[in-house]
């Protein structure tokens, strides 16, 4: 991250944080999506977090540390987007494509469905720590930081989240047996 910038916007140029923006938009956006598994959700909370960083920006002690700031603040907007968009359950949304990597291909549409599934069960907060860990690839230390969180409660939402996951696909592939026993 450019630290100019960071200084020039915390002295109230608007051009300077635009820049900002224009730097991180897409990667914070491909955070909220992953975070709310819902474009327009994550659009506005990404906006949400703007606005917030823009007001707050001044508070920022180092410019270096703008992007964790940053995350900070674009989850707890994602947290607050859940709240007020409650989503009906099962409702059907299109996730943000992403460049596939080859494990991707290699996992079957009925299987990426199945994760998406589990995936969505999990709480907002859980969901966040997944993201931060597995998609961004930061070691727990710095997913605790980015989320402002104690590193015992990051570590104990990551080991609730993965155990929730694997509870969610257990049981769907539980029910999925059930139809094939009564045809027998």
């Amino acid at each position: 991250m450019d630290r100019g910038l960071v200084e020039l916007a915390q002295r109230g140029d608007a051009d300077a944080f635009d820049a900002l923006v224009r730097l991180v938009g897409d990667s914070c956006l491909a955070i909220a999506s992953r975070i709310l598994r819902d474009v327009d959700l994550a659009e506005d909370a990404v906006q949400s977090a703007f606005i917030s960083a823009w007001r707050q920006i001044e508070t920022l002690r180092d410019a270096d540390r703008f992007e964790p700031w940053l995350h900070r603040i674009l989850t707890r907007a994602c947290y607050a987007e859940s709240k007020i968009q409650r989503r009906q359950a099962g409702g059907l949304t299109a996730s943000p494509s992403d460049d596939q990597s080859v494990a991707d291909h290699a996992i079957s549409v009925a299987e990426r469905d199945l994760v998406e599934r589990a995936f969505r069960r999990l709480k907002v907060e859980q969901r966040a720590v997944l993201v931060f860990h597995y998609y961004l690839d930061l070691p727990i230390a710095e997913v605790a930081d980015r989320l402002g969180l104690p590193l015992g409660t990051t570590k104990s939402r990551l080991h609730h989240a993965m155990g929730a996951m694997r509870a969610s696909l257990e049981a769907d592939a539980r029910s999925a047996l059930v139809p094939q026993e009564r045809l027998a």
